[in-house]
């Protein structure tokens, strides 16, 4: 891949491109995690008079039009560049925000969160690689982390902000609507940070501007070896245009391809959105008032960012693969805790609420520490620069494609089955991904797959 030899130094230029960008994850966290305050409120019969069913309609209709945002943004990303299709995906973010705090009913609801969710989708897969094609080679792995911090810090601030309307003004049902409208705010930032940012360069020598991407390059602070190097790869890339057919017919491809979709179902098949989307009506289930219930998601939410920065810090040092599999076993581990927890009963009242959320919490910090960040760095790593968009887009789909299942018939699981057991389900879950991640995911062969897919003609 790129030079070992760049400057550690990140100029202010790719700084400030760098929090612009990862707003994009901030926007992807803050209205992933609005819902779970939301969506007691909206529920009410004076509201729009949600069962289990329609509430998993809702909270998963966000995700069905994420599957649809993540497959297209990838083709729109090669064909108009990074930097416009990130505005407009804020263009999208905020009309789409508003619109469903106005809903006035459980079908423009749902069909309102259908459109947020193709811009939230957009820019699950847009930020990280977007990240990635900006950053010089030492300072990569912290920018492409940033993005994943961005997600976790985005779902506390929709929980600090539910938690402060939903007991200040908890005892107006409309206040809901005030806590969607918020994720508007940070929508329109990102569209205006947006005009300053540089287009990725990798794209713009995909387009023979070598003159502009060189200019970039060095704003960028990518030294003249790296930037030749690029120049060499992208020339070798332009002789040929690598087609669905022929990504299908070769082996290596077809190898990374299977590789991104299977680190894209082991991020979700973990359970962590479970949490997210109805950690307020989960605390409800096991006894907490719905006051308590919103503070303790910010109890949650501030742990999964203090894990999310130490566990970036982790990443940078230790092999990815390995810190994955470390990662899972904590969420085996305490998913079990927790389910054990819920099941025997054995403490009273309090005792089982603070322990409840005591491994809930650990359950994040293992998840949004290691697990998240290490799954989006290695679907930025794994693939070639001239089909990275295409094959990110597929595994970024398979992301909320599971993602969307999961939250529809979780409100019902539970309804059905129990709490503790639906935990106890998502530990072995988890279980299976450390199988995976063991027997399938071996750096050798990702390299040999990685060399491959670049000298393909």
């Amino acid at each position: 891949m790129d030079s070992d030899n760049q400057d550690k130094s990140q100029t202010s230029f790719l700084k400030y491109c760098v929090y612009v960008i990862s707003l994009g994850g901030f926007l992807f966290g803050y209205d992933t995690g609005v819902i779970n305050g939301a969506l007691a409120f909206m529920s009410k019969s004076t509201e729009l008079n949600l069962n289990p069913t329609l509430q998993g309609v809702v909270s998963s209709s966000l995700i069905l039009g994420a599957c649809i945002g993540a497959l297209g943004c990838g083709r729109v990303a090669d064909h108009i560049g990074r930097r416009r299709t990130l505005r407009l995906i804020a263009i999208v973010f905020t009309i789409s925000t508003i619109l469903c705090a106005f809903a006035i009913n459980f079908w423009l609801m749902a069909s309102f969160r259908f459109i947020l969710g193709v811009a939230v989708g957009a820019a699950s897969g847009i930020s990280p690689m977007y990240l990635a094609e900006i950053s010089p080679r030492a300072v990569r792995t912290v920018n492409v982390n940033k993005n994943a911090i961005a997600i976790v810090l985005g779902q506390l601030v929709a929980f600090v902000v539910n938690a402060i309307l939903g007991n200040v003004w908890g005892d107006w049902s409309p206040i809901w609507r005030v806590m969607i409208f918020s994720a508007s705010i940070p929508a329109v930032i990102l569209w205006i940070g947006s005009f300053k940012i540089a287009n990725s360069p990798i794209w713009i020598m995909a387009e023979k501007q070598y003159k502009k991407a060189k200019g970039i390059f060095k704003k960028l602070g990518f030294n003249k070896l790296a930037y030749n190097k690029l120049k060499e790869n992208s020339v070798e890339e332009e002789e040929t245009e690598v087609s669905w057919k022929n990504i299908l017919k070769n082996k290596s491809l077809c190898y990374l391809l299977v590789c991104g979709m299977l680190i894209a179902l082991i991020q979700q098949i973990s359970g962590v959105n479970a949490v997210m989307y109805y950690g307020t009506i989960l605390m409800e289930k096991v006894g907490m008032g719905q006051g308590d219930s919103l503070y303790a998601n910010i109890l949650i939410g501030f742990v999964s960012l203090i894990a999310s920065l130490a566990g970036t810090r982790l990443i940078d040092r230790y092999n990815h693969r390995k810190m994955l599999v470390v990662g899972l076993i904590g969420n085996v581990l305490f998913l079990f805790l927790l389910g054990m927890t819920m099941k025997t009963a054995l403490f009273s009242q309090m005792v089982t609420n603070v322990l409840v959320l005591v491994f809930l919490a650990l359950f994040l910090a293992c998840h949004q520490g290691i697990v998240s960040p290490v799954t989006w760095l290695i679907l930025t790593e794994i693939f070639p620069n001239r089909i990275k968009a295409r094959l990110m887009s597929v595994s970024t789909a398979t992301v909320w494609l599971s993602n969307f299942v999961i939250s529809l018939i979780f409100p019902v699981l539970i309804s059905v089955v129990g709490t503790a057991t639906a935990f106890f389900a998502f530990a072995i879950t988890n279980s299976i991904s450390i199988v995976f991640s063991t027997l399938v995911l071996k750096n050798n062969k990702l390299r040999k797959a990685y060399k491959a897919g670049m000298e393909l003609k």
